[in-house]
């Protein structure tokens, strides 16, 4: 209530790192939308529920990016709460949620987030902001990133904080079997 609110903007047919690149990049462009404080992101196939807004606001004050808790599609799904930051080196293996509690993570996936708009006006934080990465490093191997977590791992070097409000379940809908995971 009496807040300035827009959406939905949506990018659809683009690979999903250019798609949140676009979004971000229309935002800090606009005269209006660039002086917000805050991005949510909900993707397509994520069903939030009715608070969940309200709790990912609550946290705020305490870390840059705030989630809603879900898994991957599937059976053998794991959580979207990527790297404990009391762990080094740094890492994005997966952590086990905690119960209804905010867990801090080193990434997240990015199917209902609330974004604080200011990182993405730190000139140090590298554009593209998101990008899919699949490439082959001889003499260091593989390396493979999804759109998220190359952006984590670029904030993150820049001390952002980030968490999961394991409160707030999120659905993941498979349209192929027509399951909420």
């Amino acid at each position: 209530m009496n807040q300035k609110v827009i959406g939905p903007l949506f990018a659809v047919g683009m690979e999903v790192g250019e798609a949140y690149n676009s979004m971000i990049e229309m935002i800090l462009a606009n005269p209006d939308l660039s002086t917000w404080k805050y991005v949510l992101t909900i993707e397509e196939d994520n069903i939030p529920p009715p608070d969940g807004l309200l709790k990912l606001y609550e946290s705020m004050d305490k870390y840059d990016v705030v989630e809603g808790l879900y898994w991957t599609k599937g059976e053998g799904g794991q959580p979207m709460i990527y790297g404990d930051p009391l762990i080094k080196p740094l890492n994005f293996i997966p952590q086990m949620p905690q119960t209804e509690t905010v867990q801090e993570a080193n990434g997240l996936g990015m199917g209902f987030n609330l974004f604080k708009l200011d990182i993405f006006k730190n000139p140090q934080l590298p554009k593209p902001f998101f990008k899919t990465v699949q490439d082959y490093i001889p003499g260091q191997g593989a390396r493979m990133y999804t759109q998220d977590l190359y952006f984590y791992e670029n904030a993150g070097k820049l001390d952002y904080k980030f968490a999961c409000d394991t409160r707030i379940k999120v659905g993941h809908y498979d349209a192929n079997t027509d399951i909420v995971w």
